[in-house]
């Protein structure tokens, strides 16, 4: 771990001025104070607190004071800023007043679900698959869905107008500590996919987190706006955010043993459970117009070896097994989708559960047609409920219903056209 006085050191030789300390609400928004160097005895003695109701996104009555514990591995400065003035910012944890981890807090669930596989023996690793959309804004500055572009997968410029902010976003990334592994124009236009190297469940976490705020930050230097938004237009595929796993246990991959016989029954965990996470990995009303597209995004629960299309698929990366989860994407919380995706798979390693008996026993099964669905399931999922606690689940479900109520009231432009003239 760093020390205090590492950190000190690397603010002033880095010419340091602002500080800001970070944490995600239950939605995965990412949230902060900004605090000056002068401060950092404060910050470190994890003095600083905030009101609740940042925690639900302002959605839910709470008022409690919270503190911010930083996670001081976590700090980094942030390239994109003044050379002179710079800005540095910590991951934070959320603390009670009592001085206990708070249990809304979306990293105490991630935490509290990899502490139980590591006393089991396991260490989670995981990498992510970010796929993103750099879309214009208007006059005002406002993001729109225009782009001016028409390149295809892995296609290059000149005919990939992104080419030149995704190259920035990579290389600010690397400066920020990222391993990248590759980068390139997804298959829609404006579609852009950064992938970085694999790591323990919180790190990946944070790193998506992190990775998120850097792409938006870096887009808006080039006037560009970019959403992570699962399908902003409909005549295009959406955005997924695919969830790599493999598990080691005395620092050998188990998915590699005996047939890939554990991975196989991770897979059967995953799907035994899929249903039940959708709430959680697909979070928003437009989250299920990608599943339901036909632009490869897949919403039949079965696995496969080499299907595109596959929920699930067992595949080797650098000659070694991964699970990869294919249906999450990126609205979603990353601490609460990968503490789901975990303990999915370790029950299913349990409890020995056979994908193929699996799905022979269930018969064709889709993931929910919608969010309503999909919350009506995660209210009433006993697996959820364990891992995210009553509490948890409970002001969840409540605030997500009460968005798709609000989707309900809107009348579309499509009810408009289908229905105006004709009834």
């Amino acid at each position: 771990m760093k020390s205090k006085e590492e950190i000190l050191q690397q603010i002033e030789d880095e010419d340091i001025e602002f500080i800001r300390l970070q944490f995600v609400d239950m939605f995965g928004n990412l949230k902060n104070l900004a605090v000056t160097p002068g401060q950092l005895d404060r910050v470190i003695n994890n003095e600083y607190f905030f009101d609740s109701s940042a925690l639900f996104d302002d959605k839910y009555p709470h008022e409690e004071e919270l503190y911010l514990h930083p996670d001081l591995d976590s700090f980094v400065v942030l390239p994109w800023r003044p050379q002179q003035g710079r800005v540095g910012k910590f991951i934070c944890d959320v603390y009670d007043a009592d001085g206990n981890p708070h249990a809304l807090s979306p990293r105490t669930i991630l935490k509290k679900t990899l502490k139980e596989g590591k006393e089991a023996g396991y260490k989670s690793i995981v990498d992510a698959e970010c796929e993103f959309f750099l879309f214009h804004t208007d006059e005002n500055g406002t993001p729109t869905v225009v782009t001016h572009e028409r390149a295809g997968y892995m296609d290059v410029g000149p005919a990939d107008l992104g080419e030149n902010a995704r190259r920035e976003m990579v290389l600010n990334l690397e400066e920020m500590g990222f391993e990248i592994e590759s980068s390139h124009h997804e298959k829609a236009p404006a579609q852009h996919e950064i992938d970085f190297r694999e790591a323990e469940g919180l790190k990946t976490a944070d790193a998506i987190t992190t990775f998120k705020f850097a792409v938006r930050s870096i887009a808006k230097r080039f006037g560009l706006y970019a959403t992570f938004m699962p399908k902003p237009r409909a005549d295009v595929a959406g955005s997924g955010m695919h969830l790599n796993f493999q598990l080691y246990k005395d620092g050998e991959n188990i998915f590699e043993k005996e047939d890939a016989k554990e991975a196989r029954y991770f897979i059967g965990g995953i799907l035994k459970y899929a249903k039940d996470m959708c709430a959680i990995t697909n979070p928003t009303v437009n989250s299920y117009k990608r599943i339901i597209s036909g632009f490869e995004a897949p919403n039949k629960i079965y696995w496969s070896t080499k299907g595109e299309n596959a929920l699930v698929k067992l595949r080797k990366c650098f000659g070694e097994n991964k699970v990869e989860l294919r249906f999450p994407d990126p609205s979603a919380n990353p601490y609460l989708a990968l503490a789901l995706c975990v303990a999915a798979g370790m029950r299913g390693m349990k409890e020995h559960i056979c994908p193929d008996e699996l799905l022979a026993s269930m018969g064709e099964q889709y993931l929910p047609e919608n969010l309503k669905e999909a919350l009506d399931i995660m209210n009433e999922s006993k697996f959820v409920r364990e891992v995210l606690g009553d509490e948890f689940v409970d002001i969840y479900v409540g605030i997500k219903q009460q968005e798709w109520k609000e989707y309900m009231l809107e009348v579309s432009d499509w009810e408009i056209n289908k229905y105006l003239v004709k009834l």
